[in-house]
């Protein structure tokens, strides 16, 4: 796939280009900074080679904030459904509200240290540009820990919350039953009540997992 990346980090940005050339993607730009970002992507799309995914860190020049978060979205505004994977340092729940806020799908959110597990990074790649939402485990996991007593969230049981993290990850049922080595019926059956206990549409496709985060993030 043809990919923008976007990482101000010159040892990160030239680690990341080798890896996803190694995978077989196309890098068709990699850059330094948010205003480039935009830049190449829209050259990108000018010259008839819209971008299938584009990868950037959240904090970024020039304002060292979240500018490259503000400019992945306003490149999902500009070009309607541009997959977008966000790479942050730390778990900022802010952050990834403002990407999943509205969001119909081809979105993730992603911590730095899960570029290690490269064979996780890689199928995050794929969800995400196929459409789906990707959440970092962690990430779901500390909103989890602020859960207190009252609400839907609360219903849940500790498997079924450990279910619930693996599967913002973008897991299949069988790759969550394999993490968590217990049977695929075990897992099919602890969604249903993840469904069940949140009110959620268990046909809802990707839509899953950004009503669960709406929860929690309430």
């Amino acid at each position: 796939m043809r990919i923008v990346l976007a990482e101000d980090s010159a040892l990160l940005r030239e680690g990341l280009v080798g890896l996803l050339h190694r995978f077989g993607h196309e890098v068709i730009a990699a850059v330094a900074d948010a205003p480039a970002l935009v830049d190449a992507v829209t050259a990108a799309a000018a010259a008839g080679h819209r971008p299938d995914l584009v990868i950037t860190d959240v904090r970024m020049p020039p304002g060292n904030l979240d500018d490259g978060l503000r400019a992945a979205l306003d490149l999902r505004r500009t070009f309607n459904g541009l997959p977008v994977l966000v790479l942050s340092q730390y778990v900022a729940d802010a952050y990834a509200a403002q990407l999943l806020e509205g969001s119909a799908g081809g979105v993730g959110y992603l911590l730095k240290d899960r570029i290690g597990r490269v064979a996780d990074f890689m199928q995050s790649i794929e969800v995400v540009a196929r459409g789906g939402v990707i959440i970092d485990p962690d990430m779901v996991g500390h909103l989890l820990a602020r859960v207190r007593d009252a609400g839907p969230l609360a219903r849940l049981t500790a498997r079924e919350r450990e279910v619930l993290a693996v599967m913002a990850a973008g897991r299949t049922n069988a790759q969550i039953a394999a993490e968590l080595v217990v049977s695929e019926a075990a897992i099919a059956k602890h969604i249903g009540n993840i469904f069940a206990k949140l009110d959620l549409d268990p046909a809802s496709g990707h839509r899953r997992v950004l009503a669960v985060l709406a929860q929690l993030q309430g």
